[in-house]
């Protein structure tokens, strides 16, 4: 095998790891509890941040690699999945098994180094997101409902991992969390419509791109948007936000509800992956904004 060739080769099998981990789709996971760990920690540990990017990382990757491993059949009959690593056939259902259950093992143990509690709810959310969501998809649109717990609880993860406590604090972090990925998911489920249905994926709530769908998309970014200025008044212990903060949490949401009553109105597949966008960037604004808040609130 010439040097080209072996070169080609590691490109391909790095490639493949990304995807049976779904690379992006953990970072931006592992990006939201590294901020619920920031909004928790009085002392920054490098330490335990590296940790719980490690595990964390390896917690959703394993995830990922379990729920590809379950529905590689159906896969194969969607355009977006139909090249994953296993409906491709460029690794086998083994292969991925040996990663997904490498990285549920670090991923706890790298998780319980940090502390008890953070093992735990590590471990309770790739079992709700293999065993009870992956299954589900084909059921059910309440599957949703049931994948938004194991999707939201890396935001308040972080928390626990810097306080070994659950309180309202990170209760207030998974709920904002657990809300956004309702508009999020759907807006998704809208303009890949047509490729669910060749997998047999009930993602809607009603089934259909109709009003009523679009109705429920208003309603929880209205959810997410009262949930997340909450901290604001003061009622959510050591989790709190100045009301300069607030004011820009809330022009955010103003944002996504913008999109989501757009979304009613036009109804199309081009106005779906538009609030898809926005709420990506919604989310992600809305954690920098609470570290940043809290860390100028220190140093002033």
């Amino acid at each position: 095998m010439s040097v080209t060739q072996i070169k080609t080769v590691k490109v391909s099998v790095i490639q493949d790891f990304k995807e049976i981990t779904k690379m992006r789709l953990a970072l931006v996971v592992v990006f939201s509890s590294v901020a619920g760990y920031l909004l928790g920690v009085e002392v920054v540990s490098f330490s335990t941040l590296l940790l719980l990017v490690i595990g964390g990382y390896c917690m959703v990757g394993a995830s990922n690699a379990f729920n590809q491993i379950i529905e590689r059949d159906l896969d194969k009959l969607m355009d977006r999945t139909k090249n994953r690593p296993i409906p491709s056939g460029r690794m086998s259902v083994n292969t991925a098994f040996a990663i997904a259950t490498l990285f549920t093992l670090m991923g706890i143990s790298v998780l319980y180094s940090i502390n008890p509690k953070t093992a735990m709810f590590g471990a309770i959310s790739i079992f709700i997101y293999v065993s009870l969501y992956t299954p589900l998809k084909t059921k059910t649109p309440l599957s949703v409902f049931v994948g938004a717990i194991p999707g939201a609880i890396p935001f308040m993860l972080g928390w626990v991992a810097a306080t070994n406590d659950f309180g309202i604090e990170p209760g207030t972090l998974f709920m904002i969390q657990f809300f956004w990925q309702f508009p999020h998911f759907w807006a998704i489920g809208w303009f890949l419509f047509e490729d669910y249905k060749k997998g047999g994926f009930f993602m809607l709530p009603t089934g259909k791109r109709d009003q009523g769908t679009a109705i429920q998309v208003i309603l929880y970014t209205v959810w997410t948007l009262v949930t997340s200025i909450i901290p604001v008044f003061g009622v959510t212990g050591d989790l709190y936000l100045t009301p300069v903060s607030g004011i820009i949490v809330l022009i955010l949401g103003l944002f996504l509800l913008r999109s989501a009553i757009q979304l009613y109105y036009k109804r199309d597949a081009k106005t779906a992956r538009q609030l898809m966008l926005i709420s990506v960037l919604y989310i992600t604004l809305l954690q920098i904004v609470y570290v940043a808040d809290k860390f100028i609130r220190i140093w002033i």
